[in-house]
């Protein structure tokens, strides 16, 4: 009887999230991957504390695709340029130190991500709420974000 009504809150919350997604402007969604990969995360890390190794792992991997099938791979690097091959720098970062916290179960190297994302997060969110126009937008990604990307390459993108 519990499967049956947990089966049926699982099926609303995917058609919440599906709508939502539908929903989202670019930005949005944007800003969604970064929530969903920041929440993989911090999961990995309770998943370590008590030393549940599967879950660690399966959270580490999602966070993982996340940054790169989301993230990444939707990276115009011609239309972004040096913006967009820095974020592609930074990503790759992401997804080798994300590695690494799994193969040597090392916490503080998710926390390090997890800063990442969430300085990223900000600043996307800060573009969301700008009031500009959808013509204005890429005038404003350069100024909003380039400084959070060149801090965090500057800082830890040391490939």
């Amino acid at each position: 009887m519990f499967g049956l009504n947990q089966r049926g809150v699982n099926v609303y919350a995917k058609v919440g999230l599906e709508t939502g997604v539908v929903a989202a402007t670019p930005n949005k969604l944007i800003v969604m991957l970064y929530e969903g990969a920041i929440a993989a995360c911090h999961s990995a890390i309770g998943h370590m504390q008590i030393k549940d190794i599967p879950n660690k792992g399966a959270m580490l991997s999602k966070a993982i695709m996340i940054i790169e099938s989301g993230l990444r791979l939707s990276l115009d690097k011609k239309a972004g340029g040096e913006i967009a091959v820095s974020l592609d720098a930074l990503y790759a970062y992401m997804s080798k130190q994300l590695t690494m916290a799994n193969i040597h179960n090392q916490p503080e190297l998710v926390h390090e991500v997890i800063k990442l994302l969430t300085d990223l997060k900000t600043a996307w969110e800060t573009i969301a709420s700008s009031p500009a126009t959808t013509s204005e937008i890429p005038n404003i990604v350069p100024s909003q974000i380039a400084g959070t990307i060149n801090r965090n390459i500057a800082q830890y993108a040391k490939v």
